[in-house]
């Protein structure tokens, strides 16, 4: 079946940098973007960054431009958000999604991987 595991979230102190790790099976990895969202308590989920199939097109949200980067690997089936000069505003639920390049309406959510930004 479809699966979007995310890993390497945690614990930072402000400033400091985490590495997210998405990892997809159960679909076509190449034929889909892949997007990183995040949810912080008591505020809806927003789009951080997306990278198309072949990475030749990417975005972030204003707030982590220049702090974030997205990168994925087709051959192993993995995406990956880096994140670097951490901020408490930062803190939320991380998610990847899975996106059909030529149909969006397929899409796959994983399951979320906590980061806290504290000192």
């Amino acid at each position: 079946q479809v699966q979007l595991v995310e890993s390497g979230g945690g614990l930072v102190q402000p400033g400091g940098s985490l590495r997210l790790s998405c990892l997809g099976s159960g679909f076509t990895f190449k034929n889909y973007a892949m997007t990183w969202h995040r949810q912080a308590t008591g505020k809806e989920r927003e789009l951080v960054a997306s990278i198309t199939p072949t990475s030749g097109t990417i975005h972030y949200a204003d707030s982590v431009k220049g702090r974030f980067t997205i990168s994925r690997d087709n051959a192993k089936n993995m995406v990956y958000l880096q994140m670097s000069s951490l901020k408490p505003e930062d803190s939320a639920v991380y998610y990847c999604k899975a996106v059909n390049f030529l149909s969006p309406r397929n899409s796959y959510w994983g399951q979320g991987t906590q980061v806290t930004v504290s000192s």
